[in-house]
C-alpha cells in the first residue's frame, strides 16, 4: 500500500430501507472466517466461492462481490444488493446507480477511483432488511476488503451500512453530518440513493440538501488524503 495516509487526529465522537434499530448491531472478527494469509480482494473472491453460508443462497442469482480499485482512497458500502445488482453481479447499478455517480460527481470524485460494496454480498428476496444471521455471515468478507484497501475514507449510504460498521442503533439522522472513526479510516453516513429517489416534494429537497452537506465534508477530505 502506497503512503498516502495523513495520520488522523479526530476522536470518537443511512440505504433505503430504515431498520428496526432494536437489539445490539451485529460485530465480527474478520480472522474467524478470512484467514490473515489472504492478500488480495481476488484471494477474498476466491474464498467467497458460491457462497451458501446463509440462506440467500438459494434466492440471489448473483453473488455481488464489489468492485473498484484496491488502491482506492474512498470505500463506498450501501446495505444490499437490489434487483439490478442482483441480476448484473454489480454494486450501485440502475437508478439508484446512477444517483450515487452524480452525487460523487458533483463533489469531483469520480466512480472509477472508489471502491464499492455492500454489507451484504447477496439480495435480500423483496429488498427486505438483511437479518442479524445474515450480516454475520457477510461481514467478515467486507471488513477484510477493507482492511486491504486501508482507505482513509468510508462513505456509507443508509442506515444499515452505519449501523453495522459503527457497531450503534443511533438512527441516520444523528450519525449524519460529521465524521466517525473507523479503525484506520475517517467514516462519514448519507442518505441512501433509492431512499432519496422514493422521497418527493419538499421531503426531497430537504434530505437531498442534508446529503449535499455530507458530501461536501467528504470532497474536503478526499481531497486533503490525496495531496
Amino acid at each position: 500500500m502506497q503512503a498516502r495516509r495523513k495520520p488522523c487526529s479526530l476522536k470518537h465522537g443511512e440505504k433505503g430501507r430504515i431498520p428496526a434499530e432494536s437489539g445490539p448491531a451485529p460485530s465480527s472478527s474478520p480472522s474467524a472466517e478470512v484467514p490473515s494469509s489472504i492478500a488480495t480482494l481476488d484471494d477474498i473472491r476466491e474464498l467467497l466461492g458460491d457462497c451458501t453460508r446463509c440462506g440467500l443462497h438459494r434466492t440471489r442469482k448473483h453473488i455481488v462481490f464489489g468492485h473498484g480499485p484496491q488502491d482506492a482512497r474512498l470505500v463506498v458500502v450501501g446495505e444490499a444488493p437490489g434487483r439490478d445488482e442482483d441480476r448484473q453481479g454489480l454494486p450501485f447499478v440502475g437508478a439508484s446507480g446512477e444517483l450515487l455517480t452524480k452525487m460523487l460527481r458533483a463533489v469531483n470524485i469520480s466512480r472509477q477511483e472508489v471502491y464499492i460494496a455492500n454489507i451484504l454480498k447477496c439480495r435480500p428476496p423483496g429488498n427486505r432488511n438483511p437479518q442479524p444471521d445474515e450480516i454475520r455471515a457477510c461481514l467478515p468478507f467486507l471488513e477484510r476488503q477493507i482492511e486491504l484497501i486501508d482507505p482513509p475514507l468510508i462513505l456509507t449510504l443508509g442506515a444499515v451500512a452505519a449501523q453495522t460498521l459503527l457497531q450503534t442503533r443511533s438512527s441516520i439522522q444523528s450519525l449524519r453530518g460529521r465524521f466517525h472513526i473507523y479503525r484506520n479510516a475517517k467514516l462519514i453516513t448519507t442518505y441512501h440513493p433509492s431512499f432519496l429517489l422514493r422521497q418527493g416534494g419538499r421531503k426531497q429537497i430537504e434530505f437531498k440538501r442534508k446529503a449535499w452537506h455530507d458530501l461536501q465534508m467528504l470532497e474536503k477530505e478526499y481531497v486533503r488524503f490525496g495531496a
